[in-house]
């Protein structure tokens, strides 16, 4: 008797959850850290992939765990993205432009980030617009029209949204609220 309590796991075969994997066997330590990864949050194979690479993961070890976890579908950049545009667009109030600038950020491939933008249509990222310029007008009441208009669309532009389409809805909002927009400037 060594002196010291045996518990129930602690023995060399035990399996304990919280055991870190053998660092002799990558394929395991590579399943365990895009386990983790996933755990808390999506990610798309890109940033689990890079994540492989910064813990020393042979890339053909992370090659054969990521396009596993594809095949059961634990990674999944096409749900990732979708689901990216619908939360931003509706949390933050991105425009398709801002949206898929993120994506590629995050290393999605063109052709899902086309159609997972896509998803939104020019009437609902218009009406967005809005939405943000309406919240944002009580604050600006008070300043002078033209630092008015450049402020609201300036803050229209930083989240994506076409020059042309900002201004519009700005105008819009200044002359619902009975400002004279007459010979206002074009540009932001």
């Amino acid at each position: 008797m060594t002196g010291r309590t045996e518990w129930p796991g602690d023995g060399p075969d035990s399996s304990r959850a919280e055991k870190e994997p053998s660092p002799q066997d990558p394929a395991e330590r590579a399943r365990a850290i895009c386990l983790r990864l996933l755990t808390g949050t999506p990610r798309t194979r890109k940033q689990l992939a890079d994540a492989l690479r910064k813990r020393e993961i042979p890339d053909d070890v992370a090659e054969e765990v990521l396009s596993r976890f594809e095949d059961v579908g634990l990674i999944d950049d096409a749900a990732f993205a979708g689901a990216w545009v619908e939360s931003r667009h509706h949390g933050r109030g991105l425009a398709r432009r801002a949206l898929a600038r993120e994506l590629r950020t995050k290393g999605v491939e063109p052709t899902l980030i086309q159609e997972a933008v896509e998803q939104l249509d020019s009437e609902q990222e218009e009406a967005t617009a809005r939405e943000l310029v309406d919240r944002k007008l009580r604050a600006t009441r008070g300043l002078e029209r033209d630092r008015r208009l450049r402020r609201l669309a300036g803050m229209l532009a930083r989240k994506g949204y076409p020059e042309g389409m900002a201004l519009r809805v700005v105008r819009q909002a200044l002359e619902a609220e009975g400002e004279d927009t007459d010979g206002l400037d074009e540009s932001f």
